[in-house]
């Protein structure tokens, strides 16, 4: 049974890090003194739930949670530092502070070192999270210890919920543009105006003419989608952000 740390205080650990072409060593007084920090924490890099789901929404919500006292957000996973900066420029996760434990001491100082010989993993970190204040536990959600690798209270959302359930989520808004293409930029400008964050699908980088017929039936951009509808091109958007 994997116990609770709230009130209590970090492990004082020093992570070596790969920085450009130097070591660079980082202790969790300069990560967490005087500062407001979630952490969440799993089995590891590259893996596909971490991947799929627990980072990058994570990383989609740290806007967010700046709104609402967090100064920063770790992920930390009992991986070597080479392989956390290959993860972190593969997943495009540039508002994450990514933390290599490859030794396993943040995690096993926290309770949640666990073996995964079944899998080839050797000793693993258990999937939790929490927010650290001042390097205090402040609150901890950590998954049911039960077979496989649950992933139910760990996720940003869990955690959102937790430091302000009040907030209102903004419908997901994703929208199809490609290069130079002015009714694209009038698109976007639109959405910004307005105070709405959009995630970008580039055609030619991210997808393909073919992807955007099959999901929208049309070929031109931009093409606009909000909270899993299909509003169409620039002049669609404008009035249906003007009802």
């Amino acid at each position: 049974m994997f116990e609770s740390k709230e009130g209590q205080q970090i492990p004082n650990v020093t992570f070596p890090t790969r920085q450009g072409d130097q070591w660079v060593n980082v202790t969790t007084e300069e990560l967490f003194a005087n500062k407001n920090v979630i952490v969440f924490s799993l089995p590891g890099a590259f893996t596909p739930t971490c991947s799929s789901s627990h980072l990058p929404r994570y990383n989609e919500l740290a806007s967010v949670f700046a709104e609402h006292g967090v100064d920063s957000i770790l992920c930390v996973s009992v991986n070597d530092t080479f392989v956390m900066n290959a993860w972190k420029d593969d997943q495009e996760a540039e508002n994450i502070t990514f933390i290599p434990d490859g030794n396993g001491e943040f995690t096993k100082g926290m309770g949640m070192l666990v073996s995964k010989e079944d899998l080839g993993f050797g000793d693993r970190s258990w999937r939790y999270s929490m927010l650290v204040k001042n390097g205090v536990v402040a609150k901890m959600f950590i998954e049911p210890n039960e077979p496989g690798d649950p992933f139910k209270v760990s996720d940003a959302d869990t955690m959102l919920n937790y430091i302000a359930p009040e907030h209102k989520m903004q419908e997901s808004i994703t929208v199809f543009t490609k290069p130079g293409c002015p009714f694209c930029a009038k698109a976007k400008q639109n959405l910004i105006d307005h105070g709405l964050n959009y995630e970008e699908v580039v055609l030619g980088k991210d997808a393909t003419t073919v992807s955007l017929r099959a999901i929208s039936g049309r070929t031109t951009v931009p093409q606009v989608f909000i909270g899993g509808k299909h509003i169409g091109g620039s002049e669609e958007l404008e009035s249906f952000l003007t009802k």
